[in-house]
């Protein structure tokens, strides 16, 4: 399955409008758009309308996209350069803003390279647990991911001890036949599954915001999401994923700022039946 067909994305007489249903299979916990499945739908838009892969692109989320509901992308290549485009992307359900991405695009042939950042010493895929999916996320993208544990707490062991702001785990997803921006995307949001980790609570939170750095595209079929907590404060939580591939490659880094909350009640008690 390619990232058109992942997200349901709909191409239009005008090459500058795309558009796809705003499904549960879309949704995050909360029963809104996953921020991950926005960022990632627009960047699909912006690639196939530039012809170019991306460099970076960052999402502000401004409304909740709610199901039933269609989601229209407007892309726009604001600046194109011999190599780099500048370019937006804006998400709107019947005429309200839902989202704005910018991006830029591009591919330069130059000799540098180098990696410094350092991947956590974690067991492989094989040798984790999965990821129990709590009932409130039933049914949501995240049943469309297959998750394993590599240096994390599952939902039922946050026990209200504070973690160490640092967690990490596996995650692949199936129906991607490639690696992507779109499918970095979905994986890199995941700071409000850090800030649960970290506080030790069973909360988590809706993204602000969600940016992504595109490092490689080396082909791995599992991800591992390296979850790093900075600071939670204010009812706001902040924080970086580095994401990795099985051969040690990084991949991607995303960064986010989170509004904080813990998860209601009725959701923990039925977890606990």
């Amino acid at each position: 399955m390619d990232d058109i067909t992942f997200f349901g994305l709909r191409d239009h007489e005008d090459p500058t409008v795309w558009s796809f249903d705003v499904e549960r299979r879309l949704c995050s916990g909360i029963g809104a758009l996953f921020g991950g499945a926005g960022l990632g739908a627009a960047i699909t838009a912006l690639e196939h309308y530039t012809h170019r892969p991306t460099v970076w692109a960052t999402a502000q989320f401004l409304e909740f996209a709610l199901p039933p509901a269609e989601l229209e992308i407007t892309v726009e290549e604001m600046v194109r350069g011999h190599q780099v485009s500048q370019a937006r992307a804006v998400g709107r359900v019947d005429g309200r803003e839902i989202f704005t991405v910018q991006a830029a695009l591009g591919e330069r042939d130059v000799p540098f390279l180098g990696e410094w950042a350092e991947r956590p010493n974690v067991p492989p895929p094989e040798d984790c647990v999965g990821r129990e999916i709590p009932p409130h996320m039933r049914g949501t993208i995240s049943e469309r991911m297959d998750m394993r544990l590599a240096d994390a707490r599952d939902f039922s062991e946050l026990d209200g001890i504070e973690g160490s702001g640092r967690c990490s785990l596996w995650v692949r997803l199936p129906e991607f036949l490639e690696m992507s921006a779109a499918a970095l995307a979905i994986v890199g949001d995941y700071v409000p599954f850090g800030i649960s980790q970290a506080l030790g609570q069973r909360a988590g939170g809706n993204s602000l915001d969600n940016t992504l750095r595109i490092c490689s595209r080396t082909p791995t079929e599992w991800i591992l999401a390296d979850v790093r907590i900075h600071a939670v404060g204010h009812g706001f939580g902040h924080g970086l994923v580095h994401l990795w591939g099985e051969d040690g490659t990084l991949l991607a880094s995303a960064s986010q700022s989170a509004i904080v909350r813990k998860f209601r009640e009725d959701m923990i008690q039925e977890k606990q039946k």
